[in-house]
């Protein structure tokens, strides 16, 4: 079933997770270990995030540097497989624009069609530590996210890359897209960031998830502008329950977001991280709250690999 359709079936607000593909060398049951403990909440679709290349230099013979791609997680596509088997439920790929051509963009596409994955999330991606954090597209692939989802809607419509492929079958993907309530960080103002938005969905997007935060009038803001501009598809904020002091710090730097000097005061006080995941739980169980009255369709959990905080507060909350 579609994400959208999920939604629109949904009697309450549902409950969603995104996992990180496990480092390279690790097996399934990473993932499952991350999962199993939080499948009695009956997640209707979770999502995987894609990862693309880095690259390393490595000295060779002669004293010549060479660069050398490595690929730190395994792929997305067989893990959404494994998970729609194990547990049935739908699975959301992310979808990267960065390190990927379009051609390999199709052939994922292609694999997740022939799955019956109907589902994608269409996302930019970061930029490269290796290259200065300066975003850079393959030569033949998608610059931006709005591309990559314009490829997919053409899939939808039967028109592929390939002239022998198109006139086929067309696709039929459900595609969300990422927002940012505090605006994403290369963005001018959240006005210039909200436009590029509006523009996405009039390109077919079918619904929106937002960066995390931990400030729900931010939240209640960004919907609220979005209703203005004739955004009108569902939009599911994203939350990770704080569990480590140092997080206060290393997620606004990654993240670009900001913390309330109410949850900054309660974090400065906590004598270790076990008082902070606490915290950081009791904060998210009351942001999970007002999100729901307020009529949030969806709470959207980043588990970054650790399920435990992000279990108690859905047991607080369901």
């Amino acid at each position: 079933m579609k994400v959208i359709e999920h939604l629109n079936k949904a009697k309450k607000p549902l409950i969603s997770f995104e996992i990180l593909p496990p480092l390279k060398g690790k097996g399934i049951q990473a993932i499952y270990d991350i999962l199993d403990p939080l499948m009695e909440f009956k997640p209707p679709f979770i999502d995987v995030t894609y990862h693309r290349q880095d690259y390393v230099y490595k000295k060779r013979e002669g004293g010549l540097l060479e660069k050398v791609a490595i690929t730190k997680r395994p792929g997305t596509v067989g893990i959404c497989a494994a998970i729609i088997n194990k547990y049935k439920v739908d699975a959301v790929p992310h979808l990267i624009c960065g390190g990927f051509t379009r051609e390999i963009t199709e052939n994922a596409l292609i694999d997740l069609n022939f799955l019956g994955i109907d589902n994608v999330l269409v996302i930019r991606g970061d930029a490269l530590k290796s290259e200065g954090n300066k975003f850079n597209a393959e030569p033949t692939g998608n610059n931006y996210a709005i591309e990559l989802l314009e490829q997919v809607v053409n899939m939808n419509k039967g028109v592929y890359l390939e002239e022998d492929l198109s006139n086929t079958t067309p696709s039929n993907f459900c595609i969300g897209v990422a927002g940012y309530p505090e605006k994403h960080f290369e963005a001018p103002n959240l006005q210039s960031d909200m436009k590029y938005l509006k523009m996405k969905v009039d390109a077919g997007a079918d619904y929106i998830v937002t960066q995390m935060f931990y400030d729900n009038r931010k939240y209640f803001d960004f919907v609220e502008k979005c209703r203005e501009m004739g955004i009108d598809v569902p939009i599911i904020p994203g939350l990770k329950p704080l569990t480590r002091k140092k997080q206060v710090q290393t997620l606004p730097s990654i993240f670009h977001i900001d913390f309330p000097e109410e949850l900054c005061s309660t974090v400065e006080k906590c004598k270790d991280d076990e008082a902070v995941k606490q915290a950081g739980i009791e904060w998210s169980i009351q942001q999970c709250k007002e999100l729901i009255d307020f009529g949030a369709p969806c709470l959207h959990f980043y588990t970054m690999g650790r399920s435990g905080a992000t279990r108690a507060v859905a047991e607080a909350i369901y």
